[in-house]
């Protein structure tokens, strides 16, 4: 004990000799608290932040709260809110232009840092949720975008509404801007292929050839319209393009690839005459009965790293469904989720396969057949998903569960039960 923290008791302070008594802690002194490093409250922060985004609405303020605690607070918050940022509406997108263009304005090159905040914070900018309301809207979000991408060096992953298409111009911003190699992923960008096959005047394949680190890449095409092709639009053949002066792309990480409503283009063609060493992950739209489509010749060039292949054809009106190759299975040797498109095609195999689920948009007793010709050569089928059905809720009568489409699925059930097989509906639920 310090003199400073010494107490001295005067039980009888009027007697003569009274004496005096020193009182003596029981317990020791609690030693001061050390403080955290920087580095462990920023992954407090980073799980307190996530787990309050899909919670209630109002709790989406508590992080700029927690920044006005105090300074250190704020240093360790802002990059944290910045970081990931999703807008759904144009006057947002405006008003979070005009805040990374001022703070931009106001840089400093005696700092040192190349950017300025919160530009160079920003990691992930999410607007798939933006709606379309008009082409004066589309035509300023675009200008936007132009300039939003040129002042996001550290820009990591890009989602947008497919219904926006975005000029040469924003391509260029994206590609060209200083920082493209920190690209991940890249999702719902609408394509819309030029006439003509050179490679060079194609956006998409200059984003992706400067884009060497990117991982996932969702691209949608417009569609094939069957009187596009009397006018020669969509005719734009494998041989039309010249593979002498086409240097292959760099994308040794890309895993996860999606082409939907595109039967053939310069992004195709280039993605066919590069490696695509980590792709395990492919979605496209089947276009088999069109002599120009490319998505067989995609299929068989990265088929054999494939481990999910799915044939998807995005509902529009009128829905074009095209038949799908019959030789999938062959084309991907160690394929383990094979999902089909209508019209189902026939599963050419004449030798084990290691698929292990396949899935269809619905149960048709045509297909049932063809199942039961290739079931020998899959031995290890254990899942058959129905992609565009769910069950019924409990409660609902029985004369309603065995009609229709139901009746269909509960009959398939009763037979794959018999092979061990489970059939689940399009949300991965078992009729219990």
């Amino acid at each position: 004990m310090s003199r400073s923290d010494t107490v001295i008791l005067l039980p009888r302070p009027y007697a003569k000799a009274s004496g005096r008594l020193l009182l003596l802690p029981l317990l020791p002194h609690r030693k001061p608290l050390k403080s955290l490093p920087c580095e462990l409250w920023t992954e407090i922060v980073t799980f307190a932040f996530a787990s309050i985004k899909d919670s209630e609405p109002g709790l989406s303020k508590w992080p700029w709260s927690f920044v006005k605690v105090c300074k250190s607070f704020q240093e360790i918050g802002l990059p944290l809110i910045y970081s990931s940022i999703q807008i759904s509406d144009i006057s947002t997108l405006n008003k979070f232009y005009d805040q990374l263009h001022l703070a931009d304005q106001k840089w400093d090159s005696l700092r040192r840092i190349p950017y300025s905040t919160p530009g160079r914070w920003i990691q992930k900018l999410d607007f798939s949720e933006m709606t379309f309301e008009g082409q004066p809207q589309a035509v300023f979000m675009d200008s936007l975008l132009t300039q939003l991408f040129r002042l996001t060096p550290s820009l990591a992953s890009l989602s947008i509404n497919p219904s926006f298409v975005l000029s040469r111009r924003a391509l260029d911003s994206l590609a060209q801007r200083e920082g493209s190699v920190n690209l991940r992923s890249i999702s719902g960008l609408s394509y819309v292929p030029r006439s003509t096959p050179d490679l060079k005047e194609d956006p998409f394949v200059e984003l992706l050839r400067r884009s060497p680190n990117l991982e996932v890449v969702v691209v949608i095409g417009q569609g094939l319209d069957p009187t596009e092709l009397e006018f020669g639009f969509g005719s734009m053949t494998f041989d039309m393009f010249s593979t002498s002066t086409f240097a292959p792309l760099n994308l040794p990480k890309l895993h996860t690839l999606s082409l939907l409503s595109m039967c053939s283009s310069p992004l195709m063609f280039a993605l066919i005459q590069s490696p695509l060493p980590s792709i395990k992950k492919l979605t496209i739209t089947p276009y088999e009965d069109i002599p120009s489509s490319m998505s067989l010749q995609l299929i068989t060039t990265h088929g054999a790293t494939l481990s999910s292949l799915l044939l998807f054809t995005p509902k529009s009106w009128p829905t074009r469904l095209h038949p799908s190759p019959n030789n999938l299975l062959m084309c991907c040797p160690i394929l383990n989720h094979l999902s089909l498109e209508t019209p189902l095609p026939s599963l050419g195999l004449t030798a084990n396969h290691n698929l292990r689920i396949l899935s269809i948009p619905r149960p048709a007793n045509e297909f049932w057949r063809e199942l039961e010709r290739v079931f020998r050569f899959l031995p290890h089928l254990s899942v058959l998903r129905i992609r565009d059905v769910r069950w019924l809720r409990k409660g609902v009568s029985s004369m309603a569960q065995e009609a229709g489409v139901q009746g269909e699925m509960r009959e398939w059930r009763r037979r794959l039960d018999r092979r061990q097989i489970l059939l689940v509906d399009a949300d991965w639920r078992n009729h219990e």
